[in-house]
């Protein structure tokens, strides 16, 4: 008999021992959340731990006490887990850096002491502590932590290099022209710190429930208490009341959401941003820099003297010219391969508005528009005339290349659409984009003409930033939720006014900071990412909201129906978090299907 007697009482002071080491913290939180006037999910249970003291369950103190600890314990796991991301941000910033003095000595120090102008060493396998200028070397870079694109890339003296970036193989003094939290790693830590914090429509909305909800969930188990006498009843109902998976849900698929961006190269502003782009159903793009790369290149190029001398020819004159038109004629023959240094070149005078004349090789050259091979009475033959005018109506600009009085070839010149876009706005439409629309400045045939390759349902040409503004508020007018998508100062103006702003990250500082999205390495594919990301995460959001709400319905019907006490529904309560973490944490490898590149964009029409 005093055998069962101890056993019983061990028993019994074991469960009150682990009742009171697990409540203590509990109930700590619970006052220090009452001097903040907050009445927390940590009151309830220390409530109900009390009055599982008082009607002797020291076994259901226990074990409530112990879920609600551990369910903590998991909880600030996986969500470490969904703030990895800004973690691995802030531990991949440099912290020290090689100054290169003016007598070529070099200096370690920390790199907040490096000022703009000052010259940094950078050796192979380090990372490159300031935004800059590479003066001096060549070498492999990734540039991960800017754009998310693991693939190296190849720089050198003359190229803008990022804090942060990892020089793989090489030597680099790079001049700083951005140092601290001035440089691009710094800002997107910055801005992903931020966008962390910022809440979601479903957030805010949960935090203002929370706060009657908690209330009236001790209100309500106080009248149960009082009109069944049933005090256990009571106690019960203050454990199934917790809204523990109601708070955390919104905020964590937040969180994950951002942090899946971050790690992709895609900079979202906060939740707010995410629900609002979720919404989007007009995109209205810039064009040049855009749409398309911002650089002019050879389109198209028709050689009807059929042995490559024409073009020989007119790179050895357009080599002595910085016309952009002529600098895209002398890159074009350099990828081409194609050899121009024995040509000899005398007289090369230039005709305004019209284009150059020379000789070369003993020939009379004429390279210019149509208006000077009229002028010097050079014509064109039927073929030569329906291929210049079929290269005019892709909106190019035309290069004429004459010798002696015989058109010898004809070049067309663009701004460079970007690759991969037509596929990657018809991706953006299953995605549940209606409309695309592009605002430009530039001429309405050379506007159409790119529309027409890449599948842009309307078209604004020769427009002033203004003008682009009124007709941003226009679509907003007639019910349009708009994304502006830019990448210049006089764009700014429209990525504030639109619903939602995107910048592409080499753009202007001014269109980065006053944009909600940033795409950090200006690819279509990251816009894709960013669009089906936020619906994924306002899904997401949703799906946590209803997984509380059901779970908080359910556990209260089992209650009634007396399949549910204290223990059972703390451990089901606890559970529901869980579920919703981890349902949160889906996002954090969310990948959309990846956009295929338009075979028609990446080869040069000859």
């Amino acid at each position: 008999m005093g055998k069962v007697v101890d056993s019983d009482m061990i028993y019994t002071v074991s469960f009150i021992a682990a009742s009171i080491i697990s409540a203590v913290p509990i109930v700590l939180r619970a006052v220090s959340a009452l001097r903040f006037k907050t009445i927390s999910i940590e009151l309830l249970v220390s409530i109900a731990v009390i009055g599982a003291f008082i009607i002797g369950e020291y076994n259901e103190s226990a074990i409530v006490t112990f879920l609600f600890l551990f369910g903590t314990f998991l909880e600030d796991k996986t969500l470490a887990k969904t703030r990895h991301s800004i973690k691995d941000l802030t531990e991949m910033a440099p912290t020290t850096a090689m100054i290169v003095d003016d007598d070529g000595n070099t200096e370690e120090t920390d790199v907040d002491f490096v000022d703009v102008d000052d010259v940094v060493l950078v050796k192979a396998g380090g990372q490159i502590p300031v935004d800059g200028e590479i003066v001096d070397g060549s070498g492999h870079i990734n540039e991960a932590s800017i754009t998310g694109e693991s693939k190296l890339v190849t720089k050198g003296t003359g190229n803008q290099v990022f804090s942060g970036t990892i020089l793989d193989n090489g030597t680099l003094k790079v001049r700083a022209t951005k140092v601290g939290d001035d440089t691009t790693f710094g800002k997107i830590v910055e801005l992903v710190e931020d966008a962390q914090d910022t809440k979601s429509p479903a957030e805010k909305f949960i935090d203002k429930f929370a706060t009657y909800y908690t209330p009236a969930v001790l209100i309500i188990a106080l009248i149960v208490g009082l009109v069944t006498k049933d005090f256990r009843l009571a106690i019960t109902v203050l454990v199934l009341g917790c809204p523990g998976a109601l708070v955390i849900g919104a905020p964590v698929s937040n969180v994950a959401g951002i942090g899946n961006g971050a790690k992709n190269g895609v900079l979202i502003k906060g939740g707010e941003v995410m629900n609002t782009f979720a919404n989007v159903d007009t995109l209205v793009f810039d064009k040049t820099g855009t749409l398309t790369e911002g650089k002019t290149a050879v389109t198209q190029f028709k050689d009807y003297s059929r042995d490559q001398l024409a073009l020989q020819i007119a790179t050895a004159v357009e080599k002595q010219s910085d016309h952009p038109l002529a600098q895209a004629v002398v890159k074009f023959s350099g990828d081409h391969h194609i050899p121009f240094e024995d040509v000899q070149v005398a007289d090369a005078d230039t005709v305004k508005g019209r284009g150059v004349k020379a000789t070369a090789n003993g020939k009379n050259v004429l390279i210019g528009n149509l208006r000077m091979m009229n002028d010097e009475n050079v014509d064109l033959t039927s073929e030569q005339r329906q291929d210049l005018e079929n290269i005019q109506g892709e909106g190019s600009s035309t290069v004429i290349v004459a010798f002696d009085g015989q058109i010898q070839a004809i070049l067309g010149i663009s701004d460079v659409i970007r690759q991969g876009v037509k596929q990657s706005l018809a991706t953006l439409k299953s995605l549940g984009i209606k409309k695309t629309v592009m605002l430009t400045g530039d001429n309405l045939q050379t506007a159409n003409a790119v529309a027409e390759q890449i599948g842009i349902d309307e078209v604004h040409a020769e427009l002033l930033p203004e003008q682009k503004v009124e007709y941003v508020k226009q679509f907003q007018q007639e019910g349009h939720k708009v994304a502006f998508v830019g990448d210049g100062i006089n764009d700014s103006p429209s990525l504030v006014t639109a619903d939602i702003g995107i910048a592409m990250g080499s753009g202007t500082d001014v269109a980065v900071e006053t944009s909600d999205v940033v795409l950090m390495s200006s690819g279509f594919n990251e816009l894709i990412h960013a669009y089906g990301l936020s619906k994924k995460t306002v899904i997401n959001t949703k799906e946590n909201i209803f997984i509380a709400i059901a779970t908080v319905v359910a556990l209260l019907i089992g209650l009634i129906l007396g399949f549910i006490y204290m223990a059972s529904g703390m451990f089901v309560h606890e559970a529901s978090i869980l579920v919703v973490i981890f349902n949160a944490m889906r996002l954090i490898n969310y990948q959309p299907k990846a956009a295929k590149l338009d075979p028609d964009q990446l080869s040069v029409g000859e």
